[in-house]
């Protein structure tokens, strides 16, 4: 077979490749059996199976990265054992024999969380990223120029895969060939993400199938761990590049690439940067919504089951609803999904959502048999879990998850001796992570691989607000919802502690993950309620589980008497007049919130108390976002919302 030799330019996309050309069709790759490329080495599969554009891609790739060899994965048990002898042999991760097929990561120090500050989305106008303001500078909206694209990864990606192996991961977002799904290829220097990348989606030879039979479009997603300029690694069982870290997205490609870090956020490229910010801009193009939402079916007394969406900051009860054991006899909630939603209106104008994603990635400390119990049933099997603490029988210990066992060491994510009494600093590092496939929830969905998506009724959405905003209330109607979402607030939390718990904006949950201009996101939103009748637009409310008393107690008891509120949103769903007007949306009436069985007293009076000066203030800070962070891209419809806000609060 010969090898690939320079042609035809013109095919070429790689900025940084452009001499090089697309073989494929010169060697007549779909009826060969392709074992080099470019003269490198393929240890696993074969190129031919993959189609021209994927080859191309590869090919490219390879001339740049100049990996030893090529693997291309097929998702099967015999690999990921493969996969787990060499990570364990490398260092990488280490066997947790109380449980089954469970494994230990624990990273470099420098490299544990998304980083914000180095992720960019590159076009040609800033203004298609970062919205226009007379006050300077949105900071919705990270931009960079396609000239400092390129060469940011002409400075990074030559040569950077020497002496690795290049992993060829194709993944289906969403159930393989369903119309709501998309199809990426990630290349990648670390076997981690691919096991990783292996339970987060749907890798294997059934992708490798629909690509080559119906030459589609991919998201192409190149990833390296890096090597440090001085060409060392401070810590051979994690490589990594910290200096030099930087996830770049160019949505007029359908392109991710990503450098220097192997933590999950920012290496596991189907997650946040595929399912959100590259989302998003195919969703704004081809008319349906990539969101930050959980997704739950939840099924009444009577036996009539619906399904929610619902958009939370982070440490606001996402994971915990969609796994919630509802308080309310002969209630059953069910999981589809605990982080991200496509949503598509279908030919009846009814709205339909998927889970793009095939498990949980999701944050440990916190959780327990007392929170999540359901996250407690899954995690135990087949996971990789990511810098929380060991304990010397095999097993594993984060804050929040109880008191270690008695006669039990902890070794905490550092590698050192930790004591609950004596240790001044955490056993599992904050943004400590379990990676589990979602199949094994005890409340998994029954219909969360459907192809055609399950129906949504309702959206919520929801920030940590300790005073002034009530449990719950129900938008008038689309327009307002949307402004609810663009108008989201939040306490900090965890990184932000420093700043005194202080109120943050979060429209939509979707701060971090925009992959367009904001208001030009919100334009969109606004134009999904146009796709529908009224009567079949999902209604949105907003939900509150964190108010405080004055003495600084929750005057909710969340978790499981969450579905409390959600037996309330079902009955507005079916039109039932069991609410009264105020001005912020729809309350519920006196009596309407089934209490039935709450073990503790609920003081409802202060929980759905509207204070007049705490919501003006509110308008005033939304207002000032608005003007400083929208600007001129604020559709009108929003400022009309927030005028009337404002009316109708002085009638108070």
């Amino acid at each position: 077979m010969p090898e690939a030799v320079e042609t035809q330019t013109m095919l070429c996309t790689s900025p940084v490749l452009r001499h090089f050309g697309n073989v494929s069709m010169r060697y007549g790759i779909q009826n060969k059996s392709i074992h080099s490329i470019k003269g490198t080495r393929i240890i696993n599969g074969n190129l031919a199976h993959l189609g021209p554009k994927v080859f191309s891609y590869i090919e490219e790739s390879v001339a740049l990265c100049q990996p030893d060899q090529v693997h291309i994965c097929d998702g099967s048990a015999t690999e990921s054992a493969t996969l787990l002898k060499l990570m364990q042999a490398n260092g990488t991760i280490k066997l947790l024999p109380k449980y089954e097929n469970c494994w230990l990561a624990n990273t470099n120090p420098s490299d544990v969380a998304r980083v914000e500050s180095r992720t960019f989305i590159c076009t040609e106008r800033q203004h298609d990223v970062v919205p226009r303001t007379l006050r300077g500078k949105s900071s919705l909206g990270n931009w960079i120029s396609p000239k400092d694209y390129n060469n940011a990864i002409a400075d990074r990606f030559p040569g950077c895969m020497t002496g690795r192996t290049m992993y060829v991961i194709p993944y289906s977002m969403g159930p393989i060939g369903s119309p709501l799904s998309k199809i990426g290829i990630e290349l990648t220097d670390s076997a981690y993400v691919v096991y990783s990348m292996g339970i987060m989606t749907r890798v294997g030879s059934k992708v490798l199938e629909l690509l080559m039979r119906e030459n589609m479009e991919f998201v192409k997603c190149l990833h390296s761990v890096g090597t440090p300029s001085n060409g060392i690694h401070e810590m051979p069982s994690w490589p990594c590049d910290p200096a030099r870290t930087i996830i770049l997205h160019k949505p007029e490609n359908n392109e991710i690439v990503s450098y220097g870090s192997g933590y999950g956020g920012n290496s596991l490229l189907g997650k946040k940067c595929f399912a959100l910010r590259i989302g998003s801009t195919i969703a704004q193009k081809e008319g349906w919504l990539a969101e930050h939402m959980l997704i739950l079916g939840i099924t009444d007394r009577s036996g009539h089951k619906r399904y929610i969406a619902a958009a939370f900051p982070s440490a606001c009860g996402k994971t915990n609803l969609a796994m919630m054991m509802p308080s309310l006899p002969g209630y059953k909630i069910e999981c589809v999904g605990d982080d991200i939603a496509w949503m598509k209106f279908d030919e009846t104008g009814q709205l339909r959502a998927i889970n793009p994603e095939n498990g949980f990635f999701g944050v440990a400390p916190g959780t327990s048999n007392e929170t999540n119990p359901n996250a407690m049933a899954t995690i135990f099997k087949n996971t990789i879990f990511t810098n929380v603490a060991a304990t010397s029988d095999g097993g594993v210990y984060w804050e929040g998850m109880g008191k270690p066992p008695k006669d039990v060491q902890v070794t905490d994510w550092l590698g050192q001796p930790w004591d609950k009494v004596e240790s001044n600093k955490p056993a599992a590092h904050p943004n400590s992570r379990f990676c589990s496939p979602a199949s094994q929830c005890p409340t998994i969905d029954p219909a969360w691989e459907s192809s055609a998506g399950v129906p949504i009724s309702a959206i919520l959405l929801g920030g940590r607000r300790p005073e002034g905003v009530p449990l719950v209330y129900q938008a008038n109607d689309w327009t307002h919802g949307v402004f609810l979402g663009a108008s989201m607030r939040s306490e900090a939390t965890a990184a932000a502690e420093h700043s005194g718990k202080m109120i943050m904006h979060d429209p939509f949950a979707m701060r971090p993950f925009f992959g367009y201009n904001f208001g030009h996101y919100l334009s969109h939103w606004l134009s999904m309620g146009r796709k529908t009748t009224p009567e079949k637009l999902p209604k949105i409310f907003h939900v509150n589980w964190f108010r405080k008393n004055k003495q600084g107690k929750f005057l909710w008891p969340g978790f499981g008497d969450n579905c409390r509120v959600l037996d309330w949103v079902l009955r507005r769903c079916d039109n039932e007049p069991c609410y009264i007007e105020s001005p912020i949306g729809l309350l519920p009436k006196k009596n309407s919130l089934n209490l039935e069985g709450l073990k503790e007293t609920v003081d409802l009076d202060e929980l759905f108390n509207i204070p007049k000066e705490f919501w003006l203030k509110e308008t005033e800070a939304i207002d000032k976002y608005f003007t400083e962070q929208v600007g001129e891209d604020l559709p009108e419809e929003i400022h009309f919302e927030l005028k009337h806000l404002r009316e109708r609060l002085q009638l108070l």
